[in-house]
């Protein structure tokens, strides 16, 4: 009789085949090239097409090929980052993202959705280290209370130094319906610290460009963030599972196109420029370009002379302007609407004229250069230029939108010289954006993933929406986190700016990330800064560490640098010169959130440290959101509430930086920490 050979050498034998499946769908892949096409359009296609393949195929032996099972009473399936399949074609590993893993993720057993066992394996550095089993038949003893399952803690709470990684293992049910809800509903996760919101959106991503593939990759998935930090630190998540078809880029690059940013506005400028009612006033300027004929357009043909008298054009203009149409489409319509009634007088004397007879009409220079006079051509800086350096055109535009005052606001003391000398800033170049939008129509994505979403302003939103106005977007955020002056506080009034009023708002409460006391000591704060949202609740069973202190830096960072997994040491933004210096003068290896190259400060010895990568990362208070550490120390938190603008500003700030750490968190304060905290 044959030996028993334990469960556990069977899962790894089975895992050692599937690296060895994997590798053999990477070589017939590999085997493939262009001269398979038929032409040489094709063939570049098709390289193109191989090459993504070859990307998606690639097998890190640091990451596990899959980290579930679901058990059937006929059959069991294991989940994956990725399909794998054995020579006859049959699964070996489903994707996480198929149909028939969502039980993995909802079952319970109450539901167990056809489910009668789900395993959950632990992994270390690839290597398969156990299993659990969690019954899901209804029949068994005490299978009313929801199982604790130490593995998915311990992935939860597993130490990392580096950038963000997937959950793809750890998805709870809350989330797992976020995730797969349909391709063409928008939605807004309202997430409090610590709830993945993030990590939710960009699998929700990753899904649609699995459930959606062909249209996705066609029409394109845009990622927005706050800043560059913040992609750089979450770069490595839809690589993880397979997809790099998304664009990741801020709001700054996308409307980056029409100029530099070369200036900074005053808070109270960028505020009003941020407004929505703005939109009216660049709609007012661009059709007040539009003028009324008052003369006859004459056009030569052969020895006859056509007319179209002043009123005729006029009807033209009407004609157009009526359809609602892009400034530009407008002023080609017209060419051809004078054309046409050019043509009508020619065909009424008995020409006869071929079918091409209407463009070459509109393309004559009589026709254009009337067009022109009457709808003429315009450009974003020009209009825009002269709007804030000409006080009686801005007037005439804003009237009854702008206050006087307002519109003050926004001139130029003392203009550029010209459009090309202006020093646009990062509110300018949305209006531009909006203005080129006014002209020309937006190309559209299918789908956008914004993340903050909260800290951008109702102009912002809306050159946001124009990119997905024939798509979907998914909307990242929580009111709580709101830092900027124009910052929303009503998601409804967020999606009426994206153009998609009736999308659909999901609150994520259970903090998978941030520990008990750490969430109890920011929530004190939650009644002055955000009355009206649910306070977010730990579910770990640990409570993390936290601790307030006045003792001197360098004493909190020599006990928590010798931690394992990633430190942050968060500071107002004014501090981080000082401490630079208390850094360098401890001889630690640091990076700098928001520089390129950060820097080690050992007189001895001096190497470039990429932020997140290093252990150790010191982070201006301004740049903390969305970012997650194992350990935080929080410089100075009443100097982080002073640096804003208002009080109720810097409590917002504070709560971003007090709900960064996994693990612990230690308050280091100089003088009084601020009442709110309680």
């Amino acid at each position: 009789m044959p030996a028993v050979v334990p469960e556990l050498v069977r899962e790894r034998e089975f895992l050692a085949e599937a690296r060895t499946q994997l590798g053999r769908m990477r070589e017939r892949v590999a085997a493939l090239d262009g001269r398979y096409a038929g032409d040489p359009v094709s063939a570049d296609v098709l390289e193109a097409a191989l090459a993504r393949r070859m990307e998606q195929l690639t097998d890190d032996p640091e990451i596990p090929l899959f980290f579930g099972r679901t058990s059937t009473a006929t059959e069991t399936f294991h989940i994956g980052r990725r399909h794998v399949s054995d020579a006859d074609g049959e699964p070996m590993v489903v994707d996480w993202r198929a149909p028939v893993s969502t039980p993995f993720y909802r079952a319970t057993p109450q539901e167990p959705l056809g489910l009668t066992a789900r395993r959950r394996y632990g992994f270390q550095r690839g290597q398969l280290t156990g299993f659990e089993d969690e019954p899901l038949d209804r029949a068994g003893p005490g299978r009313g209370d929801p199982a604790r399952s130490e593995i998915l803690e311990a992935e939860i709470e597993r130490p990392r130094t580096g950038p963000m990684r997937d959950i793809v293992a750890t998805i709870q049910p809350e989330q797992d319906v976020i995730v797969r809800m349909p391709l063409e509903r928008t939605l807004v996760v309202q997430g409090a610290p610590g709830t993945g919101k993030t990590a939710v959106g960009l699998h929700r991503a990753a899904y649609l460009l699995y459930a959606h593939r062909e249209q996705l990759t066609r029409r394109g998935v845009l990622v927005v963030g706050p800043n560059r930090s913040f992609l750089r630190y979450i770069r490595d998540v839809l690589p993880a599972l397979g997809e790099i078809h998304a664009r990741q880029a801020t709001i700054e690059e996308i409307v980056g196109e029409h100029a530099p940013v070369r200036a900074a506005d005053p808070v109270d400028v960028a505020t009003l420029k941020g407004d929505a009612r703005l939109a009216e006033v660049l709609r007012a300027a661009v059709w007040s370009h539009v003028r009324e004929p008052a003369e006859t357009l004459v056009l030569p043909r052969g020895s006859r002379r056509w007319r179209v008298p002043a009123y005729g054009a006029r009807d033209a203009v009407e004609q157009v302007r009526s359809r609602d149409v892009r400034y530009a489409l407008g002023a080609a319509q017209l060419r051809h609407a004078l054309a046409h009634r050019v043509l009508v007088q020619i065909e009424e004397s008995g020409d006869a004229l071929d079918d091409k007879a209407w463009d070459v009409l509109a393309r004559t220079r009589p026709v254009r250069d009337y067009a022109a006079a009457v709808w003429p051509a315009l450009d974003p800086r020009r209009l825009l230029f002269r709007l804030f350096a000409e006080p009686d055109f801005l007037a005439a535009c804003a009237d009854g939108v702008l206050t006087p005052d307002e519109q003050r606001l926004l001139t130029w003391d003392r203009p550029p010289r010209s459009a090309g000398a202006a020093r646009w800033t990062v509110a300018d170049l949305v209006l531009l954006d909006e203005i080129a939008d006014l002209l020309e129509r937006t190309g559209s994505v299918a789908h956008v993933v914004v993340d903050e979403a909260q800290d951008l302003s109702a102009m912002m939103l809306r050159a946001l929406g124009r990119r997905a106005a024939t798509g979907s977007l998914t909307v990242l955020g929580d009111l709580a986190q709101a830092t900027t002056p124009w910052a929303a506080d009503d998601w409804a009034r967020v999606l009426t700016h994206l153009g998609k009023p009736d999308g659909h708002v999901e609150q994520l409460t259970a903090g998978f990330r941030v520990p008990a006391d750490v969430i109890e000591l920011a929530a004190r704060l939650l009644p002055r800064i955000a009355p009206g949202l649910e306070p977010p609740t730990a579910v770990r069973r640990t409570r993390g560490r936290l601790a307030l202190t006045t003792e001197p830096l360098e004493s909190v960072l020599a006990d928590v640098v010798g931690r394992e997994g990633s430190v942050g040491l968060i500071v107002p933004d004014a501090a981080v010169p000082r401490a630079r210096s208390v850094l360098a003068g401890a001889g630690l290896t640091f990076a700098v959130v928001g520089e390129q190259e950060a820097e080690q400060k050992d007189e001895q010895e001096a190497g470039d440290v990429s932020e997140f990568d290093a252990h150790l990362d010191l982070v201006p208070a301004s740049l903390a959101k969305g970012l997650e550490f194992d350990h935080v120390v929080l410089h100075d938190p009443a100097a982080v509430v002073a640096a804003e603008p208002d009080r109720a500003t810097g409590l917002r700030r504070l709560y971003v930086c007090l709900t960064r750490a996994v693990t612990s968190l230690v308050v280091r304060h100089e003088g009084d920490l601020p009442p709110e905290l309680g």
